[in-house]
C-alpha cells in the first residue's frame, strides 16, 4: 500500500517535552514525528506531521486533506472537548481518523474527560503516551488497507 497520513498536533503541543512532563512525559513533538515516519514507513506510507495553536488551521488542514490523505490521526489537544468546527472538519473527512491523546482523559478532571471530538472519529487512543501515535498509524494501515481490497 502507498499513501500519506495526515498526523495533526493542536494548540500546546508545541511545548512537549517540556509542558507538565509529569503529565505528558518528556517526549517532544519532534520525537513524536520520529515515531510517526518511522511507523509509517515500516507499512510503505508516508507522514505528513503538522502542529498548530490555531483552530482554523486545523480545520483548513483537515479541508485540504479529503481525497489526498489515507488517513487522519488527531491529537486536537484542548479544543478535543470544545470545537464543535474542528468536529465538523473532521466528520468530513472520508478515511479512516483516529484520536490521539498522551494522557488518559478518562481519568483526568471532569473539563477534560468527554471529547467532543470522538463524535466524528474511526477510533480514539488515550493514555499510551506517545505510543499511541504508533497504533494510530498502525490502525488506520489497517482500515484504509481494508478499505482498498
Amino acid at each position: 500500500m502507498t499513501g500519506t497520513i495526515l498526523v495533526l498536533n493542536g494548540p500546546n503541543l508545541n511545548l512537549l517535552g517540556v509542558r507538565e512532563p509529569e503529565l505528558y512525559g518528556h517526549h517532544t513533538l519532534e520525537d513524536i514525528r520520529t515515531l510517526c515516519v518511522e511507523r509509517a514507513s515500516s507499512r510503505g506510507l508516508e507522514v505528513d506531521f503538522r502542529q498548530s495553536n490555531s483552530e482554523a488551521t486545523l480545520i483548513d488542514w483537515l479541508h485540504e486533506a479529503r481525497g489526498m490523505m489515507i488517513g487522519v490521526a488527531i491529537n486536537p489537544a484542548g479544543l478535543s472537548f470544545h470545537s464543535v468546527p474542528l468536529l465538523d472538519a473532521v466528520k468530513m473527512f472520508d478515511g479512516p481518523k483516529v484520536e490521539v491523546h498522551i494522557t488518559n482523559i478518562h481519568r483526568r478532571e471532569p473539563m477534560y474527560q468527554k471529547s467532543l471530538i470522538s463524535h466524528g472519529v474511526t477510533g480514539v487512543i488515550a493514555g499510551l503516551g506517545a505510543s499511541g501515535y504508533a497504533l494510530a498509524i498502525e490502525a488506520i494501515a489497517e482500515l484504509a488497507g481494508s478499505a482498498r481490497t
